[in-house]
């Protein structure tokens, strides 16, 4: 059995789950975790985890891209529906400074935006008794900013465990997040492509009890599929890869993995 502990399915880009189920199940991909991320796709997310229990478990959040979107009523109606309903974690959430600031905006108001939004989404974890799905990423060759931003915010929140989602951070980086955030990072299709030697090293390296697998679906889809829409039973391509750097089988992967998410996400599949 394997986890898909990142994926997006409320998106129209799927005509039909039932198929979706049953082809990632298909590939030994039994359950998976979906990242609301606006206003316009909770409710989506919330019906599809009551559609299919046995398949699917939400999480809620703003993401980063999108909290110049969102008003005070939205982010009330968010806090609300997390309240209320079952969540496998907050997420996807975080921080984003590879893209410009909104027209209208400048790029330190809008960078503090995204901040105020992640100690917000890092409180509710917090009184909810859950952890937390976090998104980084800065410009290419811009440094690290993103990283050391998000990574001050969560150790004021102690009691909440991130995962930093699909991982592509240096070695570095991954021991602070295991040794100062008693945190997790999960690996996508990303360590299945050609020039990611240095994400792929990671993998290799990583712990055992802190790392998870993830498709990001619909996008990321491993090779051999690259750029073909990705659905959650290609997470069996990410573990293939995983096994491969880290010289085990592939079915002592879907053991780890697995273990580490349902753990994580306190789930009891």
């Amino acid at each position: 059995m394997l986890i898909d502990t990142h994926c997006h399915l409320d998106t129209r880009r799927y005509k039909d789950m039932e198929q979706v189920r049953a082809e990632s199940r298909a590939l030994g991909v039994d359950f998976c975790i979906t990242q609301g991320t606006s206003p316009q796709d909770w409710a989506d997310h919330l019906k599809l985890a009551a559609a299919m229990p046995d398949f699917v478990a939400p999480c809620l959040a703003v993401h980063p891209s999108d909290v110049t979107e969102v008003n005070d009523e939205q982010w009330q109606e968010m806090l609300r529906l997390c309240r209320c309903h079952s969540l496998a974690a907050v997420g996807e959430t975080g921080l984003d400074y590879f893209w410009d600031a909104p027209e209208g905006w400048e790029e330190q108001v809008y960078h503090a935006r995204q901040q105020d939004f992640l100690e917000r989404h890092f409180a509710l974890a917090e009184e909810l008794g859950l952890n937390i799905s976090l998104h980084t990423r800065d410009k290419v060759g811009k440094g690290s900013a993103c990283f050391e931003d998000a990574f001050a915010i969560a150790r004021h929140f102690p009691k909440v465990r991130p995962v930093f989602h699909c991982f592509i951070g240096t070695q570095e980086q991954a021991e602070r997040i295991f040794s100062e955030l008693d945190g997790m990072i999960s690996f996508t299709g990303i360590i299945t492509f050609k020039k990611t030697e240095p994400q792929q090293a990671v993998a290799a390296w990583a712990p055992e009890d802190r790392i998870m697998v993830e498709t990001d679906s619909p996008f990321l889809s491993p090779e051999p599929h690259r750029g073909e829409l990705n659905i959650p039973g290609r997470v069996s391509f990410v573990a293939q890869k995983l096994a491969q750097l880290r010289g085990v089988s592939p079915e002592h992967i879907a053991a780890i993995t697995t273990a580490n998410a349902r753990r994580f996400f306190r789930i009891s599949v």
